[in-house]
């Protein structure tokens, strides 16, 4: 059984994918999921660095998280033992997950939540992208996607554990 590997991307940095993600795992690991993360930096970065992403989401409860920029990557296992393509790094992360989540990285073909704050994002970039299949926001916009309410965690989470059974 493969994992599920399911996006957050969002149009403007600063809309919550990280605030997002630390609130679910949490939930989605009460429900018995094993979850492996890959958050995307823009920039250069220390590994494991207290108050950093990549150390809230670990200590959120993911098993791997892998982070990356053009210039390095570093795949944080907690229990287990890892420059190639996203897709390939991927692929390298232990596939004795129930789910991977991605942070960021909204060009690459897997399916999408996007997370979309007004005041914030930019754009709404499902209407130009297929792969994103739900919207997590604090609007009350009308959407042709399933719109699910960004500071309800728990409507995000029964989502994705929707997508689950599905698969």
């Amino acid at each position: 059984m493969k994992p599920l590997i399911l996006g957050f991307c969002a149009s403007s940095s600063g809309s919550g994918k990280t605030t997002l993600l630390e609130k679910i795992i949490p939930r989605l690991k009460l429900n018995g999921l094993v979850i492996s993360v890959v958050k995307h930096a823009h920039h250069s970065f220390d590994i494991d660095t207290p108050g950093k992403d990549s150390y809230k989401l670990r200590e959120s409860g993911s098993y791997q998280t892998l982070v990356l920029n053009q210039d390095r990557s570093a795949l944080i296992t907690e229990n287990h033992k890892n420059n190639i393509g996203i897709n390939d790094m991927i692929m390298q992360m232990d596939q004795n997950v129930d789910m991977i989540l991605i942070e960021g990285l909204k060009t690459l073909p897997y399916k999408k939540i996007e997370v979309f704050r007004k005041g914030i994002s930019h754009e709404k970039l499902y209407t130009k992208n297929e792969s994103i299949i739900a919207i997590a926001t604090d609007t009350n916009d009308e959407e042709s996607i399933p719109s699910l309410n960004i500071n309800k965690p728990e409507e995000v989470c029964a989502f994705i554990l929707n997508l689950i059974d599905k698969s």
